[in-house]
């Protein structure tokens, strides 16, 4: 059973999806209220602490719909992989064992494989470029928010959160792809990301978020990507003495609601639950990169780990490894017209 950095341990995944399963209906948790008005509970679960920006956009998330939706919605949170982990918070979405999830877009891979876009390398070369590319009105946003598979499984997107972009960690310095050579690093699990590791001469391996500190303790795996924000928070830092400053990807979390469930509800409510998303949404771009700057200032303060920020030079020696080569190996499932467009743009 896996201890969190506040101490708190991590509830067993498959006991809970039982007794969850069994104790809601698919449309969700409802139940009679005064003068016949049903009353509705979210469940909103997540892998990460409350601190990080998704953490923190699914606080907000609940402080507006408290706020705006009356006693009739009531949102709890469950986060740091508490109720649902990672091998199972989308089965629990689709089952209505929870209603509400925000998994990273890379989760997705197996039931909705487009959202592997998300996961393409060097797809931003800042912050400043997601909210324009990622756009409901977007090529890559049509992709997420129109997207006909996750319709298929009873999965409603409500809205795209931010993470960052990512660095690797490594117990190796990292200045070019040569230096990951021979090494193996977690990944989330896509063919996108395990092509992007292969292309860099390194291996990698699927492995939920909660085990990863301890796979690099351990020294099951190597290595990691992630944004500052995830790496501190699970101290990831206190076990990699090196941290390179890639930007090389981008985690972005697709915030989700169970589709029957969110049928189930009024009109009013519907709207209410919509904008509670957008405003969590706005919430998660004004902190998301003041949150990863202070998670690095964070590690930089430790003093336990070597941060090397790549030059212009040595991120594009990063970047030719992985591009058009892995978008075009890909285009045939995120869509040649999709790829051929971001192509022109880069």
């Amino acid at each position: 059973m896996a201890i969190n950095r506040h101490g708190r341990r991590a509830v067993g995944t498959a006991a809970l999806l039982s007794l969850a399963l069994g104790a809601t209906a698919c449309g969700g948790a409802r139940s009679g209220g005064e003068g016949g008005d049903e009353s509705f509970t979210i469940k909103f679960s997540h892998v990460v602490t409350p601190e990080t920006p998704k953490g923190q956009a699914a606080e907000k998330f609940k402080e507006v719909v408290d706020e705006n939706c009356g006693d009739q919605v009531t949102v709890e949170i469950y986060p740091n992989s508490e109720l649902y982990g990672d091998e199972d918070e989308l089965q629990a979405l689709q089952s209505g064992a929870v209603q509400m999830l925000a998994p990273a877009s890379a989760k997705f891979t197996t039931i909705a494989p487009q959202l592997q876009v998300l996961d393409l390398p060097f797809l931003f070369d800042s912050v400043e470029d997601i909210p324009e590319i990622v756009s409901p009105d977007s090529e890559v946003g049509k992709a997420i928010y129109e997207n006909e598979e996750l319709a298929k499984r009873n999965v409603k997107v409500l809205g795209l959160w931010d993470n960052g972009l990512k660095q690797l960690s490594s117990n190796r310095k990292m200045e070019e792809p040569a230096d990951l050579k021979g090494l193996r690093f977690r990944i989330q699990p896509s063919d996108v990301l395990k092509t992007q590791f292969q292309k860099w001469g390194a291996q990698s391996t699927p492995m939920s978020f909660s085990e990863v500190y301890n796979a690099l303790q351990q020294g099951v795996i190597d290595g990691q990507e992630n944004p500052y924000s995830n790496i501190e928070s699970q101290n990831m830092h206190t076990v990699q003495k090196h941290i390179s400053e890639s930007n090389h990807g981008y985690i972005g979390y697709v915030h989700t609601i169970n589709n029957e469930f969110f049928e189930s509800l009024p009109s009013e409510l519907q709207e209410c639950v919509t904008t509670a998303s957008e405003e969590a949404a706005s919430h998660n771009r004004e902190i998301a990169a003041q949150l990863n700057d202070e998670a690095k200032q964070t590690v930089v303060d430790a003093g336990g780990t070597e941060i090397t920020e790549l030059s212009d030079e040595q991120r594009q020696t990063f970047k030719d490894a992985v591009v058009p080569s892995v978008w075009e190996q890909y285009a045939d499932v995120i869509g040649q017209e999709l790829v051929d467009e971001l192509l022109e743009n880069q």
